[in-house]
């Protein structure tokens, strides 16, 4: 035996591979007596404690500082900066607090990783009862170490990885683990070396929940060496990407700091070669780079996304990450886990087979509503012997229990055997035996039988009856004959079960066989005994049901040009029933494919791409091989979001573009690893959010075209001055009125835009599709062009009747916002006319029409403002030049956008 103190416990020993007694001896343990407490003691100090390991994030001063490093945030500071060298401390101050703002918005939400990684530490916390020299005792979980010995029973979690020395019917949920919906019966058993996790029947995992039964356990694995401890280091080690609306809005601001600091020089430059002196081309760049600056933007793009996340919330998703709500707008493929996401992860029966037929179950999930129809007819258990004894079987030869708790119902035990007590309770009271027949004995289910058996004595005559389920094959051995419709028995039709088991499991459904012995002697109630004797009365096929309401929401999903991949640990066959339920893979039948994750691990490099793409349904996949899914998707130039409930899906989930976790049925783990959480588990929520993502793009896009010929007009208005050598138009401070006023008071008006009729009838945005269109940058052009030469001509022509200069950049500045006001307008719809829309169909963009024209009074005739701004009151007649310019500018832009629309629509595809 192997120094017990130097034992080598690496996860590269492949302990399901081999027998139980090289595992205990491999150890240095006993399978009875456990370790030795000198030995254990000595193990933990090697070790360390069966803990995951704390994040190890960023320091705090460093993570502050990142979220200032971000071209926009440039623009912002070199923009505050601008205003403190004018002396405008005011508009100083506004401008630093929209980026104190941001900066703190983005390190409260970048602490979710770390939360997430403390999630998965909490799942190895608690207690262990452990065999140590031969005494059983209870210790805290984190002193376990390798060659313990840990007996368990139901309603506990596993503490560490263990191999199974011994178990008694019992059933492990591993579904948070591995994606498989029904519990794993666990036994001691040699499997093979390539058996993947999810199949390793002889082996129990950290953080897996016992449903029923007990056992006993070796320690193999703690801590990070756990499966538990290999997703920990996935999710920790997983790059977050940058969203499209982040990666869009830093290259724009890269771009714009790039033109608008061009712009200054090119200005300065060219006032020092007319002869004006320094400080004053200094200050006229600075007016200019004020001008170009959009200094709402930010503020615009926070509260948009905010309003999104707000309407996302009365829809049932709860957004964790403000830039996630655009990210959905942008999704092209989503990636869904199946147990829990799109089925209900509760067992149901949905078919049941006699020799007369087969027979439809109604009602989902655990909730007894419902009943049995064959073709279409309620089933009478009056007249269908068969199928009464068939449902009698699956109450009464049964250990699960289920219970109501307030609206919802709540299973104790196997889920397998909760499915065909609830279709029982479907039966109703002829379904179940009656109070005076009492179970006497049972022979437990057990992996090498494969069947369970209960005798039943009848109070009243004290004879007995038998009733046997389980696994098809293994009881129909017990069987020679077959039960039919008016009870009478038939020789058994071996041929006729074979295929109507292959019927049930071509669907995905997961089939057991029911048995009777009507008139049994209790000395035959063994395994041998039975052979020969039992009557086989039926089948039960099962599965985890679709959530209602799901095809219809992957249907839209499909119309709006989003693809839609599950991704889950469970089994092909059941995989397959569900998408093809759910009309998942829209392809033609002949092109439709399930991808193990074996032939995923077995792929060349050079054809997993393309088999990723060609796939719609990947089954019995590992955390790592969804990780990889995901990662080879958004390298293919897709935006990802990917689904989940269970710590195996948290790595996935953290590195999509768009993490989403479900609410009320889905681990925490994979909650903090998430961008957005469903409060309601429901995948027709995902379609609701998509649509609101698709709205907030739509609305950040229309601010950003509404705002930038502002801006672009105001630089070119100084540059135009500087280049002929004359009074500046507009002054540094009157430009700030115009930016934070408008910006404010009109600009954000447009995030309360209602989406547009069709908007989940488009194709998703193309992820390297520029922020701005080619045809959005000309109108942006045009429009900035427009205001120069209007606010020029509004310049000269009051400077022309003989006015002061201050009341002529008065004129020029009202016709700015003038103009905006018109524009604001024909921004509520960038693809279609705006008179569709209605005019009170945004009632904020009318009141804050209102509030800007009292802004604008102002401005204009308060004497503070003249003194403040340098402004002067207009008379009428300015102010009907002022009106008419702007009215024609409007004219303007509208014939233009119509052209453009009916350009876009005569090369748009058809059919």
């Amino acid at each position: 035996m192997p120094d017990p103190r130097a034992v080598d416990t690496g996860p590269e020993r492949h302990h399901h591979a081999v027998p139980v007694e090289e595992v205990v001896a491999h150890l240095g343990s006993h399978r009875d007596r456990g370790l030795d407490e000198p030995v254990a003691v000595d193990r933990l100090a090697r070790d360390g404690a069966n803990t995951l390991p704390e994040a190890r994030g960023e320091p705090l001063l460093r993570r502050v500082l990142l979220q200032f490093h971000n071209p926009l945030i440039y623009v912002l500071l070199a923009a505050a900066l601008t205003t403190l060298l004018l002396g405008e401390y005011v508009d100083a101050a506004v401008i630093l607090g929209v980026v104190l703002v941001n900066a703190l918005v983005g390190f409260v939400q970048e602490s979710k990783a770390l939360a997430a990684l403390e999630s998965l530490r909490s799942m190895v916390r608690g207690e262990a009862r452990v065999v140590r020299a031969g005494q059983r005792r209870t210790i805290a979980s984190e002193h376990l170490v390798s060659g313990d010995l840990v007996a368990l029973e139901p309603g506990e979690k596993v503490p560490a990885d263990l191999r199974v020395v011994d178990a008694t019917e019992l059933l492990v949920d591993e579904s948070s683990l591995t994606g498989e919906s029904a519990s794993i019966r666990k036994a001691d058993a040699v499997l093979e070396l390539a058996a993947r996790v999810a199949d390793r029947t002889n082996m129990l995992y950290a953080g897996s929940l016992v449903r029923a039964g007990t056992g006993r356990g070796l320690v193999v694995a703690t801590a990070e060496r756990t499966e538990l401890g290999g997703i920990h280091r996935m999710v920790g080690g997983a790059t977050v990407l940058a969203t499209p609306l982040t990666s869009k809005l830093a290259r724009f601001s890269s771009l714009l700091t790039v033109v608008i600091v061009a712009l200054a020089v090119v200005a300065f430059v060219i006032g020092l070669l007319r002869g004006e002196s320094a400080p004053e081309m200094f200050t006229a760049a600075v007016a200019l780079a004020v001008g170009a600056i959009p200094e709402g933007l930010p503020a615009a793009v926070t509260i948009t996304l905010a309003i999104g996340v707000k309407r996302m919330v009365r829809r049932r998703a709860v957004v964790r990450h403000l830039p996630a709500v655009e990210t959905l707008g942008s999704t092209t493929v989503i990636c869904t886990d199946k147990t829990g996401t799109l089925t209900t992860n509760e067992m149901t029966v949905r078919r049941v087979w006699t020799p007369d037929g087969e027979l439809e179950a109604t009602g989902q999930g655990y909730d007894p509503e419902g009943d049995l129809r064959r073709d279409g007819v309620r089933a009478d258990l009056s007249t269908e012997a068969a199928l009464r004894w068939c449902l009698t079987a699956g109450t009464d030869c049964n250990d699960a229990g289920v219970v109501r708790d307030g609206e919802d119902w709540t299973i104790s035990g196997d889920p397998t055997e909760a499915a065909m007590k609830v279709v029982g309770l479907k039966g109703g009271p002829a379904a179940t035996l009656d109070s005076e027949t009492l179970r006497v004995a049972t022979i437990p289910f057990d992996s090498e039988r494969q069947y369970m058996a209960t005798l039943h004595r009848r109070s009243s005559d004290g004879r007995h009856l038998v009733l046997v389920k389980g696994a098809v094959e293994r009881v129909a051995d017990l069987c020679d004959q077959w039960m039919r419709a008016d009870g009478t028995v038939e020789p058994l039709d071996r041929a006729a079960v074979v295929d109507a088991v292959h019927r049930l499991a071509a669907r995905g459904l997961r089939v057991l066989a029911t048995g009777l012995v009507r008139d049994a002697d209790p000395d035959d109630f063994t395994a041998e005994g039975l052979r020969g004797r039992v009557v086989l009365t039926g089948l039960q096929a099962m599965l985890d049901p679709p959530r209602p309401d799901v095809a219809a929401a992957v249907a839209a999903c499909h119309a709006a040009g989003i693809e839609v991949k599950m991704i889950t640990g469970d089994h092909a066959a059941t995989a397959a029933a569900i998408a093809d339920e759910l009309g998942l893979d829209h392809r033609p039948a002949d092109r439709r494919r399930v991808v193990t994750g074996t032939e995923l691990a077995s792929l060349p490099e050079d054809e997993y791409a393309a088999t990723v793409a060609a796939a719609g349904v990947f089954a019995r996949v590992s955390p790592g091989e969804k990780l990889r899914l995901v990662e080879s998707l958004q390298s293919a130039g897709h935006v990802v979001a990917m689904t989940g409930d269970g710590v195996n899906d948290a790595p996935a989930l953290r590195r999509a573009d768009i993490g989403i976790a479900m609410g009320r049925g889905g681990t925490q783990v994979a909650q903090d690893a998430a961008d957005m959480v469903l409060l309601d588990d429901d995948f027709t929520t995902i379609e609701a959010a998509v649509e609101e993502g698709r709205g907030v793009f739509d609305n950040l896009t229309k601010f950003i075209v509404w705002t930038l010929p502002t801006n672009m007009g105001e630089g070119l208005v100084i540059l135009v001055a500087i280049v002929l050598g004359s009074e500046l138009p507009i002054l540094p401070t009157q430009i700030l009125w115009i930016n934070m006023t408008t910006a404010v008071v009109l600009g954000l008006m447009l995030a309360f835009e209602p989406r547009e009729a069709g908007i989940m009838d488009r194709p998703p945005r193309a992820p390297d599709l520029p922020l701005l269109t080619r045809t959005l940058v000309w109108r942006t052009v045009f429009v900035a062009g427009l205001l120069v030469v209007g606010s020029w001509w509004i310049f000269i022509s009051e400077q022309a009747r003989g006015v002061d200069l201050a009341e002529a950049r008065t004129a020029a500045v009202n016709l700015f916002v003038a103009v905006e006001v018109f524009y604001l307008y024909s921004c509520r719809s960038l693809v279609g006319p705006s008179w569709r829309l209605g005019l009170l169909s945004n009632r904020w963009i009318v009141g804050g029409v209102l509030v800007q024209v009292a802004a604008q009074a102002a401005f204009t005739y308060l004497p503070l403002m003249n003194a403040v701004f340098g402004t002067a009151p207009l008379d009428g007649a300015a102010w009907i030049r002022i009106l008419g310019v702007a009215a024609a500018i409007a004219l303007v832009i509208s014939v233009d956008k119509l052209l453009a629309l009916r350009l876009a629509a005569r090369h748009a595809p058809h059919g």
